[in-house]
């Protein structure tokens, strides 16, 4: 039935909802006071139950169920008609088999014949007729965890969720009490399917009734007043859920969830966390605040220290490689991510698609000099990935071959590459205009960018990276134009912006426009290095030395890039401090050593390091 009821999609919750003990592991020990990762055979063990083996617990569930089953003959009659009815079904015929199993399971009151025919509507795509069939086995064997499971999963998507309140509330009443707040829990994310949503919530307020009191009912009523928009009533239930187990993480995350000041949700963390510094679901959100708030240092350590607990937990793993690549940690990047792959490669049920982490980890190798494992990990992205990241891999790979010196080989890549999307066709022609920059063939990049403009010449991304091409090649005049044509096209691109300003301000001319295009950029995006390294260089040619010594300062703080080492060094160096510039200009030298920008600035300054 598993694969047959493909409809339903509630299985995995519906079986927990079933067995009692099903749970994620913070579910488990908030619900039960049980450690994280604590299984059914284990809480089995400590309601003083047997602990059954796999082999054990099917041989007792199989004899359950046949004492249950009830005892029919038969006869000649039926035998004719349930194989006639199998091989007109085997032949392509669904109604006329699907009838007579659903009768033949009325007249014997046999559930098994029930099950049958609702696979056979199931194959067919026929909602309706299946749930007629599910509601019949679950009728003539209400005892059948399975046949419960598959009702409440047809029921709860219908518009007769009325129809689950007494075997919700059967389930709970039974429940143990360390079992019975996972279960409130389950009932609402089933309920939360609903179509009904009012008469879904309603139902879920009157199952809790029993067990207002209790961490989890409270939880549920916090959460059914943030759908209702009562912010104020969800924080008060969520305050009572927290005195009643200071020790619950979801108490304390729902806490914060209704709390919009993020400086006294960072305080109650801290405090939760000084007095369980286990909390790992606490911890992880703890971490996320701080990537918000853009405190990465902190951020790093709060996974860290997950990490250390679960070293294979792939989410926190992914987490430390994104911090160090924007703490511009790049061999702390390699390692976490290299991590990454390896645990989901270890664990080859977990679906999470590893392949941004592979070009990433391309990229470090690539920046590192190793063009060999760069297209080593181009070579371990799934077949299976997404349209986009596997064009995003045969741009790269070319892009890697062609830093290798095969240029002809790298072109006939990009030119296997066939997108039916002219935002893509117009990414390759780019991408090969590149591959022609880099190989120092600036008349032929030129030339393709040309052709690529005229046939694409509404796509600013295209004509911003033409302009910087046009500018390399001296023709000022073209680049200011689609530079400009890109501001028209996209007024929020601050790329253009800064473009044209630091165009000018290099080149010392029309200043105070520079400086205003580059302040209209910086006000896009106050916190892009790049920009900040604009505005400190047009200050450095208007001749405010301190004004460009702090933007540089802290554009070099936020990304060690050579071409603003090199213009903070310029800085200082007029400035005096010529034992700081040259240690900045050997820092630029030692990351890029034919960077165009420090030889020029130490030819015009008739400097050698």
């Amino acid at each position: 039935m598993k694969n047959a009821f493909a409809i339903v999609t509630l299985s995995g919750l519906l079986a927990g909802l079933l067995s009692g003990c099903a749970a994620t592991p913070q579910q488990q020990s908030l619900a039960a006071g049980e450690q994280a990762g604590s299984g059914q055979h284990q809480t089995a063990a400590q309601d003083g139950e047997p602990v059954l083996d796999d082999e054990e617990l099917a041989a007792k569930q199989r004899a359950e169920e046949e004492a249950r089953l009830p005892k029919v003959e038969l006869t000649p009659v039926m035998l004719e008609q349930m194989m006639k009815a199998e091989f007109a079904f085997r032949n392509g015929d669904w109604q006329g088999p699907y009838l007579t199993v659903y009768n033949l399971a009325q007249r014997t009151r046999d559930p098994r014949l029930a099950r049958r025919a609702a696979e056979m509507a199931v194959a067919a795509k026929q909602a309706d007729d299946t749930l007629a069939a599910v509601r019949l086995w679950y009728q003539l064997d209400p005892e059948s965890d399975e046949a419960t499971q598959y009702f409440v999963g047809m029921v709860v998507t219908s518009d007769k969720i009325a129809e689950l309140e007494p075997i919700f509330e059967q389930r709970l009443r039974e429940a143990t009490p360390a079992r019975r707040g996972v279960l409130l829990f389950q009932v609402q994310q089933l309920l939360g399917r609903a179509k009904d949503k009012e008469a879904a919530i309603g139902m879920l307020e009157r199952l809790i009734g029993p067990y207002e009191n209790t961490m989890e009912a409270r939880i549920v009523r916090a959460q059914i007043a943030l759908a209702r928009g009562d912010k104020a009533l969800a924080r008060g239930e969520a305050q009572a859920a927290l005195a009643a187990r200071p020790d619950a993480e979801l108490a304390l995350l729902m806490l914060a969830q209704t709390t919009e000041d993020e400086a006294q949700v960072v305080a109650m963390m801290q405090k939760f966390l000084k007095s369980y510094p286990n909390a790992a679901d606490v911890r992880a959100a703890y971490a996320r605040v701080l990537v918000n708030r853009k405190d990465y240092v902190g951020a790093r350590r709060e996974f860290e220290l997950l990490v250390k607990s679960q070293p294979d937990n792939a989410a926190h793993l992914y987490a430390l490689g994104i911090l160090a690549t924007q703490m511009n940690d790049a061999p702390g990047a390699e390692i976490y991510f290299t991590r990454f792959v390896e645990v989901l490669g270890r664990n080859p049920e977990d679906e999470r698609d590893p392949s941004r982490a592979l070009l990433i980890l391309s990229q470090l190798a690539e920046e590192r000099g190793d063009l060999v494992g760069a297209l080593q990990w181009l070579d371990k992205v799934p077949e299976n990935t997404d349209p986009q990241t596997r064009f995003n891999t045969q741009l790269r790979r070319a892009h890697v071959v062609g830093k290798g010196g095969d240029l002809g080989s790298a072109r006939r890549l990009l030119g296997e590459i066939k997108p039916e999307e002219p935002a893509r066709q117009a990414q390759v022609m780019a991408a090969e205009a590149q591959l022609l920059r880099e190989a120092n063939q600036l008349d032929a990049a030129y030339q393709v960018m040309e052709a690529a403009t005229g046939r694409f010449p509404k796509n600013p991304d295209l004509l911003y990276d033409f302009a910087l091409l046009a500018e390399k090649l001296g023709k000022v005049d073209v680049m200011e134009a689609q530079l400009r044509e890109v501001m028209a096209q996209a007024p929020d691109n601050h790329h253009a912006y800064n473009a044209l300003g630091y165009s000018l301000a290099e080149r010392n001319v029309r200043l105070q426009e520079a400086y205003g295009l580059i302040a209209k950029a910086l006000e896009m995006a106050p916190d892009d290095p790049f920009i900040m390294d604009s505005m400190g260089w047009v200050h450095y040619r208007m001749g405010n030395l301190a004004e460009a010594e702090k933007y540089l300062s802290r554009a070099y703080g936020l990304r060690k890039d050579p071409e603003i080492a090199v213009h903070l060094g310029e800085v200082l160096w007029q400035k005096g401090d010529k034992t700081a510039a040259q240690k900045l200009w050997r820092e630029a030298r030692a990351k890029d050593p034919q960077n165009d920008t420090l030889r020029t600035t130490l030819a015009r300054l008739r400097l050698s390091l």
